[in-house]
């Protein structure tokens, strides 16, 4: 299946500033979830995003913070958002067919978290350079977990050009012009 942007929506998972400096590769994973968040933004899918036990790990890092609405932050304690109540309540009021995944770790909240969207019958999407852990071997072996169990591993830009679905308008010019050159 193709993502529909009228049909998803993107979940940023646990970019929290106490955990980034342990994170394999952190400054990528920053980056790229900024830009997909971004793009997300400027076409108008619904972005929600979930901070780990915030008052110990910390709010979602200062780079991503200014681009997400303060009322689709949720904060859990279970690995899981969708064991949490109140994100699963929220994640299910916007009624997303498809999810698209980002965050950390990618063995623990990312890989639970998709899971167990997975099992609620949407389909759900890991962006594999979106995605980290502390170590490369946990976020290889969540992938590849995932993948297993029927979740699509995909890549920022083929979220982006699924999104935008066709050339030639004003706003592929637009996001061709700011984030794919």
């Amino acid at each position: 299946m193709l993502i529909h942007p009228d049909k998803s929506c993107l979940l940023v998972v646990d970019i929290q500033e106490r955990l980034i400096p342990a994170i394999h590769e952190a400054d990528q994973l920053i980056d790229n979830a900024r830009w997909l968040i971004e793009i997300a933004n400027t076409l108008n899918v619904p972005v929600l995003t979930s901070e780990q036990y915030p008052q110990g790990l910390g709010h979602t890092s200062n780079t991503l913070r200014p681009l997400l609405a303060d009322e689709n932050i949720m904060e859990k304690t279970w690995f899981s958002c969708m064991s949490e109540p109140a994100c699963n309540e929220k994640i299910n009021t916007l009624r997303p067919d498809q999810v698209i995944v980002i965050g950390m770790e990618a063995h623990v909240c990312v890989l639970q978290t998709a899971v167990k969207l997975r099992q609620q019958a949407r389909e759900v999407y890991v962006v594999e350079d979106a995605v980290s852990s502390r170590k490369p071997s946990d976020k290889a072996a969540a992938i590849e977990r995932m993948r297993a169990l029927g979740i699509h591993i995909v890549t920022r830009e083929m979220v982006a050009f699924e999104w935008l679905q066709k050339a030639g308008t004003d706003q592929f010019r637009h996001i061709s012009k700011q984030y794919l050159r």
